[in-house]
């Protein structure tokens, strides 16, 4: 198997879609290409961030497959999970196919699983996918927490590198981390807020939305959290701060979308239910946005 190191800032990635909202594989490659440029240690398409709830399987792998093709050397971490095991071996199988690095599995949603059944189903993938893996764990989207005790267990998996908290917990993350310090197993933070809390606790990283938008002033302020130079994470968490509050004033990815459109990036088109940003929270994002642009902090 594989190596994959989880240490720096991996964006997860919009999926753009034409005003047709079909998939825009020349918006989608250009995006890569700028992310990589910017620094980022590697690429999240398919997940929450990119509609993988409304993509179709064939159109899951053709995001990861036109992403693995664009990147030049970074890896590429797809989203495969699902709250059906067989449907997330399935997408993991096609996923691993289609060229990507690593695997980045949600647990199991809607259903709610006993911690057993959330056990079994990472160790099902695990077992049958022969690629680096993600635990990723997200109790605001699924309905259910994976306990660190879980996470301990599935740390000793050879498969199983990772975990993605999005818990925003710090204590039970802090608490994932100190089981598991001893293990080749790795945790980034999934809530942009908390990068750097969670750097100081012991993460590698972070799988990011803010990068999608700042990539730069990302991968500075977690490559000077993970060097110790707290000062400097510490201005570049504030100057972001304005940003991931935005970010996150409706579902995600609503507003990102609508950040990058208002930088030129993308059509900013979503699928259904999605709705556009409102008018408010777009005039608010706006002003932000020309804040960063102009190099100083945004103060309200």
């Amino acid at each position: 198997m594989t190596q994959l190191d989880l240490t720096g800032v991996f964006p997860a990635l919009v999926t753009p879609f034409d005003t047709r909202t079909d998939i825009d594989h020349d918006q989608l490659r250009a995006e890569v290409r700028r992310l990589e440029t910017a620094g980022v240690a590697g690429i999240v398409p398919a997940g929450s961030t990119g509609e993988s709830a409304t993509l179709s399987h064939d159109e899951h792998i053709e995001v990861i497959e036109t992403v693995v093709d664009t990147v030049d050397s970074i890896p590429v971490i797809a989203g495969s999970g699902s709250n059906s095991t067989d449907e997330a071996l399935e997408l993991s199988h096609r996923a691993a196919d289609a060229g990507a690095d690593g695997l980045l599995l949600i647990s199991p949603y809607y259903n709610r699983p006993e911690q057993s059944g959330i056990l079994e189903h990472y160790e099902a993938i695990a077992d049958a996918v022969e690629i680096p893996q993600v635990v990723y764990n997200v109790p605001g989207r699924t309905g259910s927490n994976i306990t660190p005790e879980t996470v301990s267990m599935l740390a000793t998996h050879p498969n199983i590198v990772g975990y993605k908290a999005a818990s925003g917990d710090i204590a039970q993350i802090s608490e994932v981390i100190r089981r598991t310090t001893d293990l080749p197993f790795q945790v980034v933070s999934g809530d942009d807020p908390l990068t750097l809390p969670l750097c100081a606790v012991g993460a590698t990283g972070v799988i990011s939305v803010v990068a999608n938008v700042e990539p730069e002033r990302t991968v500075t302020l977690v490559d000077a959290a993970l060097s110790g130079d707290l000062p400097r994470a510490r201005e570049e968490h504030h100057t972001l701060a304005p940003l991931v509050e935005q970010l996150f004033v409706e579902s995600n990815p609503i507003p990102v979308k609508a950040a990058l459109a208002a930088r030129g990036h993308i059509d900013g088109t979503l699928r259904r239910p999605l709705t556009p940003l409102a008018a408010g929270h777009r005039d608010e994002l706006h002003r932000i946005l020309e804040s960063l642009a102009a190099g100083s902090p945004h103060h309200e």
